[in-house]
């Protein structure tokens, strides 16, 4: 018995090519529609607060408890009008240059302090540094809370009570552990043949640090300054422990001084003072973003 083998014929491998490739690219197709029309759906849902927000900034006071529109059928702009008459007598600008003030010191404390101490644990060798490493990230630990009435003790000995000092101080004694544990990850990848280089010459740890280390952090340095301006900004625990003052109030104390004495909200201004209130912080973040993805490569060969 002989076996005779049988080649297809050309219809045969014509269909046997459309139909394959054809098959894999609707596959794509309809998993890129549905990985599309899912991202859509959590866009909705993260964006669905800032709609909310801002079509309420345009309500009366009575409209925006209890209705589901997004919008107004008849939209006012009487919140935005009030805020430039000031919140029991003090303009809006008050709170927002105190929480200037306070952001930008958050800032420069911090960038400084910790990229000071994460340069000691990353590039000097010294006695106990293990030691003083672990307590360090230790300190991440231990929730906000716990510490607060002993610090609050602590500022009252000093008479610091309703100064900006008890809100700034530790930022410039690098208490933030994350911020150093972040560049002091970031200084460690850095080559140790430019510190090497920098020895030889003549340059001490001072202008290393400054010189050579500093501008080869930017990322890390902008990051950093990115979440402290943002942490400060929205802080809330901290002026309300400490100010006692409304002319030193923030944005965020300023934003409860539109619940009266009785329990009567002004949601109307609330929210179009928080809706303000977000711009510093999106025009700061636009302003930095496009440094968060800058690599070490074009830093080192400048």
């Amino acid at each position: 018995m002989s076996l005779v083998r049988t080649r297809p014929g050309p219809e045969t491998r014509t269909r046997t090519r459309a139909g394959g490739p054809a098959g894999a690219r609707a596959g794509r197709s309809a998993g890129s529609l549905a990985w599309h029309l899912g991202a859509l759906a959590v866009l909705a849902v993260i964006l669905y607060p800032v709609v909310w927000v801002i079509g309420g900034s345009f309500k009366p006071n009575d409209e925006i408890v209890g209705s589901l529109a997004l919008f107004p059928t008849d939209p006012i702009t009487d919140n935005y009008r009030r805020l430039a008459d000031g919140i029991a007598d003090i303009p809006i600008t008050t709170f927002f240059g105190n929480s200037l003030f306070l952001a930008v010191g958050s800032v420069i404390g911090v960038v400084l302090s910790s990229s000071l101490a994460a340069y000691a644990f990353a590039k000097i060798g010294f006695a106990g540094r293990g030691l003083l490493f672990t307590a360090m990230i230790g300190t991440l630990l231990l929730p906000y809370h716990v510490l607060l009435i002993p610090q609050y003790v602590l500022f009252q000995k000093l008479e610091l009570i309703n100064t900006y000092t008890p809100l700034l101080l530790g930022k410039y004694l690098a208490t933030d552990a994350f911020f150093v544990f972040l560049m002091l990850q970031f200084m460690r990848g850095l080559p140790k043949e430019l510190d090497e280089a920098a020895r030889l010459d003549g340059c001490g740890h001072l202008r290393t640090y400054w010189s050579i280390v500093l501008p080869l952090c930017r990322p890390a340095l902008i990051t950093s300054a990115i979440f402290t301006f943002i942490n400060a900004w929205n802080d809330f625990m901290g002026p309300l422990i400490y100010l006692n003052e409304p002319e030193k109030y923030t944005v965020s104390l300023g934003l409860k001084m539109f619940v009266d004495q009785d329990g009567v909200a002004n949601y109307g201004g609330m929210i179009a003072m928080s809706l303000v209130a977000l711009l510093p912080v999106v025009a700061f973040f636009l302003a930095f973003q496009r440094y968060l993805i800058d690599g070490m490569a074009t830093s080192g060969l400048k």
